[in-house]
C-alpha cells in the first residue's frame, strides 16, 4: 500500500521544501496552505500522517490536531513551529500529537521521524491482525480437481480489491479461503479483521462494525473504534453475513459504495480503504426471495462468488487431510500416529456431513483416546466404522460389520419392547435419546 502524507504549511518556501523532500523518499504527499484547507482534505482522503505548522490562519495546528484525532484516530500528526519550547511540546504531545519538531530543522531528521512513525503504524496494524486471527491461519490442503480449481480462483482474486462472497457448508474452510485471499494480496502486511455476524447481538452490531462516539448512548463513556476502522488499508471478513439485520444491511451497502463509515453518534463520515470479504452458509438468493436479505446488497457482495467444495466432493483429499491432521496432533503429543488399512478405508467411505471440521475433530479424538499410535478400525466412532446389516448377511464379515449389526439388532428390539417410545428405549440401551436418534438415522431403523 502507498503511504500518503499531508503537509499543512502557510509559508510557501517551507511547504515546497518539505513537499519535495518527502516526495523524493517515494511517499505520496498532498499539500494544504492553511488549516481549513487541510481539514477539508482530511475529511475527503485517508492519510497515514499529517505534518502541520502550529501557527496558521483560520484553523491552527492544535485545532487541526483535535479534528484529525476525531475524524481519523489512526492518522498520526507531527506538529512543527518556529516559536516553541519544552512546555509547548509537552502540551501538544498530551493532546495527541505523535511528534513535535522545531524550525528550522534538518530534512534528514524529518525523514527519520516520519519513517519511525510509519514503522510504528505498520507494527500496530500487524498487532491488530494477529489479535483478530491468532491461530486461525492454516494451509489449504488438497490435490483434487475441485481443490485445484478453488486454489486457481483464489490466485486470480488476490490480484484485485473486488468484494468476494464465499459460499459453503459449515466446516468446509471458508475462513481459510478468506485468509488465503488476504495474505496473498497486496494488503498482506495490513490488518485482517474477522467479524462473526451471527455471534453479535443485533443491537450491538452497528457499534461493533462502525464504532461509536463518546456519549452516543447509555454506557458509551468513551470513543470506540469499530472493526471497519481497525481494518483500514487492510481486509475485513464478515462471516455469516446472511445473519446481518436488514437495517444494518443498508449501512453496509453504503460502506461498499462510498468507502466511508459513520460512527454511532458521529457527525461526519470517515473515509476508509478496506477490502470486504463475506462468507455464508446460507443461500442468499433464497434469503432475498424470503425478504430477509436485501437484493441490492446481494448483488453488490457477489462481485466474485467463490463456492468452497464439500469434503464429499473432494474425497481424493481425505487421505492427505488425514495425514496432515495426524502429523499435527502427533507433534503435540510427541507420537507418530498411523491408520490401519481398514481404518483408512472406513474414513474414506464416510460422507462427512460436518466436512473438514468433523474430520479434524474425529482425528483429534482418536489421537487422545486410541490405546496405541496405530489407530485401528474399532478406534473410530461407530458412525464411521458402521457397516449395514445386509453386508454381514453376504458373508463379508469383520469386526466393524459385526458391531454395527449387533447395534442395529439391539435398537430394533428395544423399540419393539417399548412400543416405539424412544426415551424408554434409550434408557433400556443405556444411551442418550439424542444418541439413539442418531443411530436410528444411521441404520435407517
Amino acid at each position: 500500500m502507498i503511504t500518503r502524507i499531508l503537509v499543512a504549511e502557510d509559508e510557501e518556501i517551507m511547504r515546497i521544501t518539505v513537499l519535495d523532500h518527502l516526495r523524493n523518499q517515494g511517499w505520496q504527499v498532498d499539500e494544504a496552505t492553511n488549516g481549513t484547507e487541510a481539514l477539508a482534505l482530511v475529511k475527503k482522503n485517508r492519510y497515514d500522517l499529517v505534518i502541520s505548522d502550529i501557527r496558521m490562519p483560520g484553523i491552527d495546528g492544535e485545532q487541526l490536531l483535535a479534528e484529525v484525532k476525531l475524524l481519523a484516530p489512526r492518522t498520526e500528526v507531527i506538529l512543527m513551529t518556529a516559536h516553541g519550547n519544552t512546555d509547548a511540546a509537552v502540551h501538544c504531545l498530551r493532546k495527541g500529537a505523535a511528534d513535535y519538531i522545531l524550525k528550522p530543522f534538518d530534512l534528514d531528521d524529518l525523514t527519520f521521524r516520519v519513517q519511525r512513525l510509519l514503522n510504528i503504524l505498520a507494527i500496530k496494524a500487524r498487532c491488530v491482525s494477529l489479535e483478530s486471527c491468532c491461530g486461525q491461519r492454516h494451509p489449504l490442503i488438497g490435490s483434487s480437481a475441485p481443490m485445484q480449481r478453488l486454489l486457481s480462483l483464489i490466485s486470480q482474486v488476490t490480484q484485485t480489491d473486488s468484494t468476494v462472497l464465499i459460499h459453503g457448508e459449515s466446516g468446509t474452510g471458508k475462513e481459510l479461503v478468506a485468509a488465503a485471499i488476504h495474505y496473498e494480496s497486496r494488503r498482506e502486511d495490513k490488518p485482517y479483521i474477522r467479524v462473526n455476524c451471527a455471534a453479535i447481538p443485533a443491537g450491538l452490531m452497528e457499534s461493533e462494525l462502525f464504532g461509536h462516539e463518546k456519549g452516543a448512548f447509555t454506557g458509551a463513556d468513551q470513543l470506540s473504534i469499530g472493526k471497519f476502522e481497525l481494518a483500514d488499508q487492510g481486509t475485513i471478513l464478515l462471516d455469516e453475513v446472511g445473519d446481518m439485520p436488514l437495517a444494518l444491511q443498508v449501512k453496509l451497502l453504503r460502506v461498499l459504495q462510498e468507502q466511508e463509515i459513520e460512527r454511532v453518534g458521529g457527525k461526519a463520515p470517515i473515509k476508509i480503504d478496506v477490502r470486504v470479504l463475506c462468507a455464508t452458509t446460507k443461500n442468499l438468493a433464497e434469503e432475498v426471495r424470503k425478504g430477509t436479505f436485501r437484493e441490492d446488497l446481494y448483488y453488490r457482495l457477489q462481485v466474485i462468488p467463490i463456492v468452497v467444495p464439500t469434503l464429499r466432493e473432494r474425497k481424493d483429499d481425505i487421505v492427505e487431510l488425514t495425514n496432515f491432521f495426524l502429523e499435527k496432533f502427533g507433534e503435540e503429543r510427541g507420537l507418530t500416529f498411523t491408520l490401519t488399512r481398514d481404518a483408512s478405508q472406513a474414513i474414506k467411505n464416510y460422507p462427512f456431513p460436518g466436512n473438514i471440521r468433523e474430520l479434524r475433530n474425529i482425528l483429534e479424538r482418536m489421537t487422545v483416546l486410541a490405546p496405541a499410535p496405530e489407530v485401528q478400525i474399532w478406534d473410530l466412532p461407530i458412525e464411521i466404522r458402521g457397516i449395514k446389516e445386509e453386508t454381514v448377511e453376504k458373508g463379508d464379515v469383520n469386526l466393524a460389520a459385526a458391531v454395527a449389526a449387533a447395534e442395529r439388532k439391539c435398537i430394533r428390539e428395544a423399540l419393539v419392547k417399548t412400543s416405539g417410545n424412544k426415551t424408554e428405549a434409550a434408557e433400556m440401551l443405556g444411551i442418550s435419546r439424542k444418541n439413539l436418534w442418531e443411530k436410528m438415522k444411521q441404520y435407517q431403523t
